[in-house]
């Protein structure tokens, strides 16, 4: 047999068994058909959900006539879940604390009420204690002599064992006295220390250069424990508090890390990531944790600039769920819900048993209404639920305020300079930083 013969043979056969092959029924698989890449998909949570935009009734607890705000919202012990404040509430007053909002500088500290007064601290580190009528009792500037102010910023306050703590964008953690303003101690943190602290029995907690926890001595400063986390450098301004319960401590990290350790001994118990992403929006890449974390019932819920938040156990940090939505201040839980301003400018009410949506209220986004000059984005503060409210704080010049149940904007307030910190509610008012620098109350 010749060799074109021989070929010929076998490109026969080889055809008889492809259509052999094509003549068998191809088998499909039964069940819903899903898209590989869903987890990435910024409406998988709210596509297809038949509680969206529903008025789901919701139980607050009765209002408190709390007279503090000590610190960020995440520790269960220290909130007030539902402060009194009226329902009609107006301006009182307002007064210059410092330096506001400049190119280069950002006022990143919530004011913190305790002992009859507001604590604040602005742009280029100075802080201020202004009586609960209006008065400027002192001020300090805690820029190092070596610098300028102009050379850091960013910082965070708390109030906790007869002490005003203060961290700032120096890298330095400074305990002042409430009443004069006087430095009792001060501790170098060796990075940035922009991230906002929290006290609880005895000690105090932070996150330093975004990667660093610590736990220092109230009384004296000194260091009791660290703990390290993965570095990032994308980060967002102003870092998470970190969460007390009586056993455990919350960390939360640039990286989009969270820890939780043994609250006295730093022993680290878990550690988990939150991680997500928005198909062509660049900022979600940013993996910074900008949801603090809070403690609520057994759970911490914990959220990310790049779009997820989560419910995590405390003990053991197991996910509990997920949502595609992050947070951009602490959410606040009420009722079984969680109310929370979202990286899409929307205010949001989750389920918190299971993560889903019930509703969400798009809030002003992009500045300039022309597609080439969208560069910048409406900032909002908050939520915090006060007398009732859910109340929204913006630096376009206004507080909304808007019912819990359904979302609807129930009335608007104006803020002369906007917004620029979270509102905190103590003695039946409302207190918050405006980009001016100015700090304004509403009765």
């Amino acid at each position: 047999m010749s060799a074109l013969t021989r070929i010929g043979l076998a490109l026969g056969l080889a055809g008889a068994v492809a259509v052999a092959a094509c003549s068998k029924q191809e088998q499909v698989l039964t069940g819903e058909r899903e898209d590989i890449r869903s987890v990435l998909s910024e409406d998988q949570a709210a596509a297809d959900d038949p509680s969206r935009d529903a008025e789901k009734p919701v139980s607050l607890p009765g209002a408190t006539a709390n007279a503090e705000w000590r610190q960020r919202p995440g520790t269960e012990a220290t909130r007030t879940d539902h402060p009194a404040l009226a329902a009609g509430f107006g301006p009182a007053w307002s007064v210059s604390i410092g330096a506001g909002d400049e190119r280069r500088a950002r006022v990143t500290a919530d004011p913190v009420v305790a002992g009859g007064r507001i604590f604040t601290l602005d742009s280029q580190a100075q802080v201020a204690a202004v009586s609960t009528s209006g008065k400027m009792q002192w001020t300090r500037s805690l820029v190092p002599a070596t610098d300028n102010p102009g050379d850091a910023t960013g910082g965070g306050l708390a109030f906790g064992e007869g002490k005003l703590f203060v961290s700032t964008g120096f890298g330095e953690l400074t305990a002042l006295d409430p009443a004069t303003g006087k430095e009792i101690w001060q501790q170098d943190l060796q990075a940035t220390g922009n991230g906002n602290p929290t006290v609880y029995d005895g000690l105090v907690y932070l996150v330093a250069g975004d990667e660093i926890a610590w736990a220092l001595d109230a009384d004296t400063g000194r260091i009791k424990w660290q703990l390290s986390a993965t570095p990032d450098i994308n980060n967002v301004m102003g870092g998470p508090a970190p969460a007390l319960s009586s056993k455990y401590a919350v960390f939360a990290f640039g990286s989009g890390e969270v820890q939780g350790a043994f609250r006295k001994g730093g022993l680290r118990l878990w550690d988990t990531q939150i991680a997500g992403q928005r198909l062509g929006r660049a900022r979600s890449r940013i993996a910074d944790i900008t949801g603090d974390p809070v403690i609520d019932g057994g759970r911490i819920y914990v959220g990310s600039h790049s779009g997820r938040t989560v419910a995590l156990k405390l003990a053991d940090g197991e996910r509990l769920w997920t949502a595609t939505d992050g947070p951009l201040s602490p959410v606040w839980p009420a009722g079984r819900s969680l109310y929370m301003i979202t990286d899409r400018n929307e205010l949001v009410r989750l389920n918190a048993s299971d993560g889903r949506r019930v509703w969400g209220t798009r809030l002003p986004f992009f500045v300039k209404d022309k597609p080439r000059r969208q560069n910048e984005v409406f900032a909002h503060y908050g939520p915090v639920m006060a007398g009732g409210q859910l109340i929204v704080a913006s630096n376009d010049g206004l507080i909304r305020v808007f019912d819990p149940v359904s979302g609807k904007l129930a009335r608007t307030v104006e803020i002369p300079g906007g917004a620029t910190t979270n509102p905190v509610v103590a003695g039946r008012t409302l207190y918050l930083v405006s980009a001016k620098g100015q700090l304004h109350a509403f009765r």
